[in-house]
């Protein structure tokens, strides 16, 4: 009772009361460490001028989570298929880490589906992807790609963040605290999420789109295409658009008497989101909206719109480039195939492929390719040898492709050894893909820094360099 007293009279002898209580619950936040260039304008970054002559003005990264299998989509390997059922030559895999197969018997497991030229250029392509085959000339795909962790969720961390440690800025907060937002009415961030039915579905933890130490408008924001596209962008029930402009008003004018008196950078982002929320509420609605597209570009997408799928999500992908958006991350969480590879990858590639493939079309058809960066990949690869009737998670050799935004179409890049083990030519690591896509967008990767905790940060941290080759 003494504790009830002695709380109701701290609120009625405060000069505003309960407002000042509630004031401070708006105002109230953590005050990182921040570099004094680190809140910019709203729409700007800190990279001006920018370092090179930019290839691309934004990226499309189709996150393919669960590790999709090299060996059939983009690897061709027929001596693995030579040696199927054969043990797997120990001088391979001698002292390497292997996710569950660690101390097992390893034996060769061959490509389950065969391969076929694409296009003028020949590129090998896993003939369940037709139409990714389809654009084959517009790609450039590594097979050298290399990263460090074995599991999934560090393997993410590592392939968006540059590092294992969780916490640390995304790719996409990178680029937008470097390059600002080419919109004002939506994120310059957004991140669609799809699940499939062909394999394990990894979770995917929100902090993967996180800002870390970044100031926190750089994060991303989660839309859905299927229900509420924003979670609590709406009003409230019974509230019109100048009540809610009266509200945001009135909150932003506390939040900038608090920010004359307080050096932090959370402040001016409070104010910053506060604004953008309120003109999302009427750019989301019409973002997505997909009833005025025609219907030849639903039929190509195969995009019912709507219903949450990674096809609904390449149109929604399309129409946030058309406006603006700078970094757009599509989550398919269905690759994680340790067992039935054969008929998983079957299911997993009806889901992506043709949506995949159009949305390469529609961004070309658009002139819109040039200047977009699209990439398609997951967090590692699968092992030469079977799990079972599945394959485990790989890390020394495996396989993406990007295209548009400054990339050489119809070329294959670095090689894995004969079985698909180890990337064996021109190897590509993690560090060297974040620094060749900072370089595409006019970013010189070891000058793109942060400093905190006393330390200056970067996204390749203190490796990586740029594929030329890839260039176009």
């Amino acid at each position: 009772m003494t504790n009830e007293l002695l709380r109701r009279a701290f609120l009625n002898q405060t000069a505003v009361g309960i407002g000042s209580a509630a004031m401070a619950a708006v105002l109230r936040g953590s005050f990182a460490e921040a570099a004094p260039d680190a809140v910019s304008a709203a729409s700007g970054g800190v990279v001006h001028p920018l370092d090179f002559a930019p290839k691309a003005k934004r990226v499309i990264f189709l996150c393919m989570a669960g590790g999709p299998t090299h060996l059939e989509t983009l690897d061709y390997k027929p001596k693995l298929a030579e040696l199927h059922g054969q043990p797997m030559p120990e001088s391979f895999t001698r002292g390497q880490p292997i996710a569950q197969l660690q101390g097992q018997k390893l034996t060769c497991f061959a490509p389950q589906h065969p391969f076929k030229k694409f296009g003028k250029s020949g590129q090998e392509i896993c003939e369940i992807f037709p139409h990714i085959g389809s654009v084959a000339d517009d790609l450039c795909i590594i097979r050298s790609m290399r990263t460090e962790a074995i599991n999934h969720d560090p393997a993410h961390t590592f392939m968006n963040t540059g590092t294992t440690i969780s916490g640390r800025p995304a790719m996409g907060s990178w680029l937008l605290y470097g390059l600002g937002s080419d919109c004002d009415n939506l994120p310059g961030f957004v991140v669609l999420t799809s699940v499939g039915t062909g394999g394990q579905a990894q979770p995917i933890a929100a902090r993967q789109w996180h800002s870390g130490f970044l100031p926190s408008r750089f994060q991303g924001v989660e839309f859905h295409s299927k229900g509420d596209p924003v979670l609590y962008v709406g009003s409230p029930r019974g509230v019109n658009a100048q009540q809610q402009n009266d509200v945001v008003g009135a909150v932003n004018s506390l939040n900038q008497l608090h920010g004359a008196t307080a050096d932090d950078p959370e402040i001016a982002t409070r104010v910053a989101q506060y604004e953008m929320a309120f003109k999302m509420q009427a750019s989301v609605p019409e973002l997505m909206d997909i009833s005025g597209e025609p219907k030849g570009i639903l039929d190509l997408y195969g995009a019912p719109g709507g219903d949450g799928s990674f096809a609904s999500n390449c149109l929604l992908a399309r129409r946030l480039a058309e406006r603006g958006v700078r970094f757009i991350q599509l989550y398919h969480r269905e690759w994680d195939h340790h067992g039935n590879i054969k008929n998983g990858m079957l299911v997993t590639a009806k889901a992506v492929d043709q949506a995949t493939g159009a949305l390469i079309q529609d961004l070309k058809q658009r002139g819109m390719l040039d200047d977009t960066l699209v990439i398609w990949g997951g967090e590692f690869g699968r092992t030469p040898m079977a799990q079972g009737d599945g394959r485990d998670h790989h890390i020394k050799g495996f396989s993406l492709w990007m295209a548009g935004g400054g990339i050489k179409g119809g070329i294959s890049y670095g090689e894995t050894d004969e079985l698909g083990y180890n990337a064996v030519k021109d190897l590509v690591h993690v560090h060297d893909f974040h620094a060749t896509i900072l370089h595409l967008l006019g970013i010189d990767h070891q000058r793109l820094t942060y400093r905190y905790q006393g330390r200056d940060f970067r996204l390749t941290d203190v490796a990586g360099q740029v594929v030329q080759a890839v260039l176009a």
